[in-house]
């Protein structure tokens, strides 16, 4: 169990604890932005997300389009949601999103990680995941697993996830 152990003590150095004012979650500070006004980027685990906000995000990904009572349904039943935002002034706009499903006492399993591509490559998707891991790792989740297209498998494996860790096989059933 060396994987799990080493995953679960991941530093957060990036991950910053100030409350947002407008949002339950934390503030990570960009350095060096190149705007006038302040720019701020906040983690939240609230719920209450525009889902055509959420969908403008998925399509800036190249995701193919769900049925919004769906992607509604899957947000309310997550054991977490994290979506990650800039706020600059009174602006704030979602440039990030994930979630995890749960049996509530071992295992969960991450979905739909999502960063907007105008905000990748800056150290932001992998401080929300440390984040969305932190999460878990405080409900005392102890196995946490997730899907990766092949193009990000790399990117999850910087963050400490194994592909097929002690030999363990994913099944799949899926419908005729």
């Amino acid at each position: 169990m060396v994987f799990w152990k080493k995953l679960f003590t991941a530093n957060t150095e990036n991950v910053a604890t100030s409350e947002a004012t407008e949002f339950n979650g934390e503030v990570l500070k960009l350095n060096g932005s190149a705007t006038t006004a302040e720019t701020e980027i906040v983690f939240s685990t609230d719920r209450d997300i525009d889902l055509y906000e959420l969908e403008e995000l998925c399509d800036l990904v190249g995701w193919a389009r769900r049925p919004l009572r769906k992607v509604k349904k899957a947000i309310q039943h997550s054991f977490l949601v994290v979506s990650m935002w800039e706020i600059k002034g009174k602006r704030r706009r979602l440039i990030g999103f994930a979630r995890a499903t749960s049996d509530h006492a071992f295992n969960a399993t991450i979905w739909d990680v999502v960063v907007d591509p105008r905000y990748q490559n800056r150290g932001l998707g992998k401080a929300m995941m440390k984040y969305t891991i932190q999460k878990l790792r405080s409900a005392d989740i102890s196995n946490i697993t997730l899907f990766a297209d092949p193009q990000v498998v790399d990117f999850y494996r910087r963050l400490g996830f194994m592909v097929d860790p002690e030999g363990i096989k994913g099944m799949f059933w899926y419908p005729d």
